[in-house]
């Protein structure tokens, strides 16, 4: 039972890393078509959700939602965590805001936001009827 067979090990490398690409592409970098969420941006509304970040809660230091974060769902860098999160802050990014951010979260003009020790958040309503989906 001898399955091997020869191979380039050019072509195979090739091969092997363009199914890899794509695969992480569809899988991380891309919008969701169903909600038009990267797992990331899920991943900050779960863990905010889950620490009582609700809209009519009052808002929490940006630096314990990314650690909350990174901590429980995404150890993969603080920075991108926290750009996802001021991103879906911003009503000049997104028609609807997920995230109510207080404090500097950029400008349109590409003044970068705050870090987060200066910022804090909260769900905005709408993001309840996201969540909602998200359970079923």
């Amino acid at each position: 039972m001898n399955d091997e067979k020869e191979s380039d090990l050019q072509l195979e490398l090739e091969n092997r890393f363009l199914t890899y690409a794509l695969s992480t592409i569809v899988s991380r970098s891309l919008p969701d078509v169903r909600d038009g969420l990267k797992p990331i941006h899920r991943r900050i509304l779960f863990a905010m959700e889950s620490i009582g970040l609700n809209a009519a809660a009052k808002p929490v230091k940006s630096a314990k939602i990314i650690g909350e974060v990174l901590g429980k769902y995404h150890p993969h860098g603080d920075a991108s965590t926290y750009e996802s999160m001021v991103r879906m802050a911003q009503d000049f990014s997104m028609r609807y805001p997920l995230v109510d951010g207080k404090g500097n979260f950029g400008s349109i003009d590409g003044d970068a936001p705050a870090a987060y020790r200066y910022t804090e958040g909260k769900l905005t309503p709408i993001t309840s009827y996201i969540l909602n989906d998200l359970k079923k």
